[in-house]
Parts: structure tokens; C-alpha cells; sequence
């Protein structure tokens, strides 16, 4: 089975370095340094999560959360804030954009491992969800083409026999 992707998005570079060693034991790491190379990466290769800075120039982590969340083709990848912006008002702000998580720099090894197989889990979880339900809807809908199919069998039936 291959490795579940994550991107790390950050534009100061030892931060990419620290998270990325910190994941790359169990996880492809993809990284970028801007909002729009990650742009670039996440339409050639998206990722399973993204952990996401918002302090960046040109484009700052709350402008690619919301461009990824209004996009039909990667609303559904998860997004953490990783950034040293500690006020509520930035937590609240990420977390009404979309993100699944947010945490404050420094972030320990572990914790940052625990909220990435979290949601990777719940990303997964979801993803089967859904295609049950679409199982299931296409189910319903080959049952109710042969009921409509015997329906109209039945009532031809009838109307020849008067």
C-alpha cells in the first residue's frame, strides 16, 4: 500500500524541514514554500492532508483554504493550520474557512503526528461513507427501474385483458 500524501506549506523553510522530518517516516511528504506553488502541486498531485502556514506572502494560508474549499475537486482534502498565530480570532477565522485543525508553533512530534492520523482516519472513514451511499443510491435506483419496468408490464397486462 502506498503512503498517504501530505503537503506541508510554509514559506520559511526550516519550518517545511522540522515538519517533514517529523512525517516522512510514515507519510510522502510533498512541501512548498507559497501558496501558489502549493496551488501547483495540489491540481498535479493532491494530497491526502495539507498542514498549512498563514503567515506567507502573496498569497497567506486563509486566501488557499478558502480557494481549496470552494473548489469541487479538493474541498474534501483536510487542512491544518500550522502557524505561530496564537489569538483565537486566527483560530476561529481557520477554522470558519474550512480547516479541520489548527495548531500553534512550536508543536511537538507527537502531537503533530496524533492530529495527522486522526484525520487522515476520519478522511478515510468519510471516503467509505460515501461510496456506500452511492452504492446503495445505485442500488435503490436499479430496484426502482424494475419495479417501474414490472409496473408497466402489469398494467399493459391488465388493459389487454378487458
Amino acid at each position: 500500500m502506498s503512503k498517504e500524501k501530505i503537503l506541508i506549506v510554509d514559506d520559511f523553510p526550516a519550518s517545511v524541514r522540522i515538519l517533514a522530518s517529523k512525517l516522512a517516516e510514515d507519510y510522502q511528504v510533498l512541501t512548498a514554500t507559497s501558496g501558489s506553488e502549493a496551488l501547483d502541486i495540489i491540481q498535479n498531485e493532491p494530497p491526502d492532508l495539507i498542514l498549512l502556514d498563514i503567515m506567507m506572502p502573496v498569497m497567506d494560508g486563509y486566501e488557499l483554504c478558502k480557494l481549496l474549499k470552494q473548489d469541487e475537486r479538493f474541498h474534501y482534502i483536510p487542512v491544518i493550520f500550522v502557524t505561530a498565530r496564537a489569538e483565537e480570532e486566527n483560530e476561529e477565522k481557520g477554522l470558519a474557512l474550512g480547516a479541520v485543525d489548527y495548531l500553534v508553533k512550536p508543536v511537538s512530534a507527537a502531537i503533530i503526528k496524533a492530529r495527522v492520523r486522526t484525520h487522515l482516519e476520519l478522511k478515510r472513514h468519510r471516503e467509505h461513507l460515501e461510496k456506500m451511499v452511492e452504492e446503495r443510491t445505485n442500488e435503490l435506483h436499479k430496484a426502482l427501474k424494475l419495479l417501474q419496468a414490472k409496473k408497466k408490464s402489469e398494467f399493459r397486462q391488465a388493459c389487454r385483458t378487458r
